[in-house]
């Protein structure tokens, strides 16, 4: 059998911020619905509620003095530094984000040049052909840019990819709407390497759509839920009903489609690795997925989860988790030689994506 080429996975870094904001801390918050009503229930019920959809009940913030190429950057450099690889060698650089840098001054977001760019300028890359480029595609967009680094290794264009997610979604989160105690800040990266191998390893299938016709604005830009908030500031806003219930139609489909393409079985899958928003939702998802394989439940240990105490940060949920896994500090998780797992993520758009991978030996 003649060897093709995979792509491979060949070490992980993050970046967690050091502002830790729990959920005590929004009840003194006004909070307003989309109407711009105040909300008549108390903040202890709304935050008790808000916990037990959830499960969150802390998030990380970055400091006022940081934007999202910096933490970009840290991830990127703790990769380098973990893999000790020589950045000059890198081929491509792709940076997932979604609001670029938005300082805690202006809150404005800046994204020329590139987040991609700054990342490269930071880490001091001299070699222009390094090249670099931003994805934004909602929360979903780290793993859309592994799915295109892939793409570019298996094409034989490049063989070393730095594939950084990264945003700081408290630049963007209403003070005055509920949904604000979702969102947090975070960075993770990984290099992706590809490798001659005789066996299938590393990425071994790709799924991925875009549900547009009546979801585009789903998760969108709007002003704040206050009728007397000071400021022309633009927020995140997100249709949570909606977004729930059509997770719940397409995810699983999407998921036993990317097992299909890999040619495995579900029981072959050791872990599944999904972006985290609801825990109420995510285990829904997952209990689906094992239901169109005439199994009641899902495993215990199947899916590990940081969002009681990382909340969701967008683009960097997935390697962050991968990295906090892959160096042991996720107690009852590793990811072990030979095993199968599934990386999937779900964001504005809507887009969602897949990727099957074997952990190599």
């Amino acid at each position: 059998m003649s060897k093709l080429v995979y792509s491979v996975i060949t070490g992980s870094g993050s970046y967690i911020p050091t502002k830790t904001v729990k959920n005590e801390d929004f009840l003194s918050s006004a909070f307003f619905d989309d109407k711009g009503i105040p909300l008549t229930k108390s903040n202890d019920e709304l935050i008790l509620k808000f916990y037990e959809i959830t499960g969150i009940k802390e998030r990380r913030y970055i400091t006022d003095d940081l934007v999202t190429s910096d933490i970009a950057y840290f991830a990127a450099l703790n990769t380098l530094e973990s893999t000790q690889t020589d950045p000059e060698t890198l081929d491509l650089i792709i940076v997932a984000h979604n609001f670029g840098d938005i300082s805690h001054q202006t809150r404005r977001s800046e994204f020329v040049p590139g987040i991609s760019s700054r990342v490269k300028h930071k880490l001091g890359i001299k070699n222009p052909e390094t090249v670099c480029y931003d994805l934004p595609f909602g929360c979903a967009g780290w793993l859309q840019a592994v799915i295109q680094a892939n793409a570019q290794i298996k094409a034989g264009l490049i063989k070393k990819a730095l594939i950084v997610g990264a945003d700081t979604l408290s630049r963007v989160s209403d003070p005055h709407d509920r949904d604000s105690m979702l969102f947090s800040d975070g960075a993770g990266a990984v290099l992706l390497e590809g490798r001659l191998s005789d066996e299938p390893v590393g990425i071994i299938s790709c799924k991925a759509s875009s549900h547009t016709e009546t979801l585009a604005y789903v998760l969108r830009m709007d002003k704040s839920n206050n009728p007397s908030y000071p400021h022309d500031h633009m927020f995140l806003k997100m249709k949570g009903r909606i977004l729930y219930e059509h997770a719940l139609k397409v995810m699983p489909a999407l998921l036993k489609e990317s097992i299909v393409v890999a040619g495995i079985d579900i029981l072959d899958i050791s872990k599944i690795l999904i972006h985290q928003a609801n825990t109420k939702m995510l285990e829904a998802i997952i209990t689906r997925l094992y239901k169109e394989y005439g199994i009641i439940g899902m495993p215990k240990e199947i899916m590990p989860l940081t969002l009681d105490w990382l909340g969701n940060s967008s683009v960097a949920t997935l390697p962050t988790l991968y990295d906090l896994i892959l160096k042991g500090k996720m107690e009852g998780h590793s990811l072990q030689p030979g095993k199968k797992i599934m990386l999937t993520s779900i964001g504005a758009g809507v887009n969602l994506n897949a990727v099957v991978y074997q952990v190599p030996g």
